[in-house]
């Protein structure tokens, strides 16, 4: 039954979204920023609700955020990692996921190394699923939170020239981004070393650049990426030092971009190696408001997916 807009049980990937679905989630957000600036940060909307963050790989930020999210919703939240359940005696994820909802979850959120994962999930439970990071596939949260971030910054989306520089071959926060930016109206740009462009991803709509100073060149945001050293085999980099001289954002760099340039990054950051302090912490930097905002798109998708099964 659907009462508040959403199209699907479950969030797993932004390329599955329409841009209506993508601005409801965002104007969603928006009323629900405030609530994490109010003295007592806390609504009754989801009473009676129970949240699973079900996460198989190590994670801070969004978790947290969930976690925080659903509880300023008043949900009851119960964590899992892997060290913690009864995947290490050798269960079957689905048979941990079909347990958890034999004791009447509602949504469960769930990060895992495999990409599809959360489709498997999906297709088998009664409860929604939310996709928080499955391989190198999607991470439809932060790029939701790009998105309202950059909208919230800067007015709109449509026409912005959007950077997004480092490992996108292994990065699903890139992936969930370029859709987002593309289905926006944004013009999107990448940039990075030969062997972390996927092939062939120009037929997504996209610029490829192998030289920064050619791609930063009149950006309006530059979105950087973590270098994913957990999921690389070896030669995709000759040396942490050569990248940092080559992709390294630096306030040199910066320069070649537009006055009221944004730059994000989705955390954890390598100092140094991706971006210098000075820029991370300088007056460009929307990371930790990235952060912020996080949290109030977690409580639109909880509440927009619970309200389609209510």
């Amino acid at each position: 039954m659907q009462t508040m807009g959403l199209k699907r049980k479950d969030v797993l990937a932004i390329a599955e979204m329409d841009k209506e679905e993508i601005e409801l989630i965002l104007q969603t957000a928006e009323s629900f920023k405030e609530v994490s600036t109010r003295e007592i940060k806390k609504v009754p909307t989801l009473r009676g609700k129970t949240v699973v963050n079900l996460f198989f790989e190590p994670s801070t930020r969004t978790r947290t955020s969930f976690e925080l999210a659903a509880k300023r919703l008043s949900a009851d939240v119960i964590n899992i990692s892997t060290s913690s359940s009864s995947v290490v005696k050798g269960e079957t994820l689905l048979d941990t996921a079909r347990n958890i909802e034999a004791m009447q979850s509602d949504i469960i959120i769930l990060r895992h190394a495999s990409s599809g994962a959360p489709y498997i999930l999906a297709r088998a439970l009664r409860s929604a699923v939310i996709n928080a990071g499955d391989g190198s596939h999607e991470h439809p949260s932060q790029g939701l939170l790009d998105l309202y971030t950059i909208k919230e910054k800067k007015g709109g989306i449509q026409g912005l020239k959007v950077v997004i520089v480092g490992d996108v071959l292994h990065s699903r926060v890139a992936r969930s981004d370029i859709h987002g930016l593309k289905k926006l109206g944004a013009e999107v740009h990448l940039a990075g070393p030969p062997t972390m462009i996927p092939l062939g991803i120009e037929q997504w709509g996209v610029k490829v650049h192998y030289r920064l100073e050619e791609a930063i060149a009149g950006a309006d945001v530059i979105i950087l990426l973590r270098l994913q050293l957990e999921r690389q085999g070896k030669g995709y980099l000759p040396t942490l030092r050569e990248y940092a001289q080559l992709y390294g954002l630096n306030s040199k760099r910066v320069a070649l971009a537009n006055n009221g340039v944004l730059v994000m990054h989705p955390g954890p950051i390598n100092r140094g190696v991706e971006v210098t302090s000075e820029v991370a912490d300088g007056l460009s930097s929307v990371i930790l408001e990235q952060v912020t905002n996080g949290v109030a798109v977690r409580m639109a998708l909880l509440y927009l997916l619970s309200g389609e099964k209510s």
